[in-house]
């Protein structure tokens, strides 16, 4: 299944994308929230799906939202490609880096990326996102973290360089501005992704192409960073976790390049979908 939202910003609806087209659900579901994942809302609407309910189709013009509600938290993992720490001359972590970024920064992935206010190091960077499908604390294996699991989806985990690196070295505020994270446009349910370890991602600036790479440079998997993540938190359904990013951001450039109103960047994962937004003054 391939979940989405659609509507006006903070009055967004549940449907699905059912063969290219999207359908409304919001008359059998409030909405894709923590509480629809931990009542075993997925094999719901998949039995819905198979009883060849009606659902009406959601017209053309309405925006596309972020594929699930607003998220309880947004964990992050740096230098999680072997090839991007290479680029970033930082060597292989020995466990995963962690940092969070606020949760209002998630909006849907054509929606505007908006440059703050005194930004000069707005950058880019596509990643793999996981959205958990049941709270999940202590788990035992990555076998149990697969089935917490609801869906994979592209994230774009927007950063603002001075601000994380110059401004008392606090990644969280380099990552929680206004929009620094388009997510979407839909949520693949696991059964949707032939291997989530093996997907071509890139992304483009203006066009022309900055970041290419494959999930399997990874240096931590899907399923143990689930597992691993919840030896020290709580991961409540509807949480997401951004998994890390391939070479070719602006900052490893030389000289680096970054992002300024008027851009437009688009960005893709296999099976996954497509993002695109044009880049604004805060």
């Amino acid at each position: 299944m391939k979940l989405i939202r659609f509507g006006s910003p903070g009055a967004e609806k549940p449907g699905i994308l059912h063969q290219g087209v999207r359908l409304d659900c919001s008359t059998q579901f409030p909405d894709w929230d923590r509480n629809f994942f931990n009542s075993g809302g997925l094999p719901r609407l998949r039995a819905l799906l198979e009883s060849g309910a009606h659902l009406p189709e959601v017209p053309e013009s309405e925006r596309w939202g972020a594929p699930v509600a607003r998220p309880g938290k947004v964990v992050c993992i740096g230098l999680n490609y072997s090839d991007h720490a290479a680029e970033s001359g930082m060597p292989i972590p020995e466990e995963p880096i962690l940092f969070q970024k606020g949760a209002n920064t998630v909006v849907g992935p054509y929606d505007p990326i908006l440059i703050p206010r005194g930004s000069t190091k707005t950058d880019w960077e596509v990643e793999l996102g996981i959205v958990i499908g049941q709270d999940a604390r202590y788990l035992d294996s990555e076998a149990d973290a697969a089935a917490c699991i609801a869906g994979y989806c592209i994230s774009h985990d927007v950063s603002e360089r001075a601000f994380q690196l110059e401004r008392g070295g606090q990644w969280t505020k380099g990552k929680s501005c206004d929009s620094f994270n388009p997510l979407g446009p839909w949520l693949a349910t696991p059964e949707e992704v032939e291997d989530v370890q093996d997907l071509e991602m890139a992304l483009a600036v203006n066009g022309v192409p900055m970041q290419k790479g494959n999930t399997a440079t990874m240096v931590f998997g899907c399923t143990y960073l689930v597992w691993y993540l919840s030896q020290f938190m709580t991961l409540e359904a509807g949480d997401l976790i951004s998994t890390g990013t391939p070479p070719g951001v602006g900052l490893g450039m030389k000289p680096p390049q970054y992002l300024k109103a008027g851009d437009v960047v688009e960005l893709t994962i296999a099976g996954l979908g497509r993002q695109r937004q044009v880049c604004r003054q805060a």
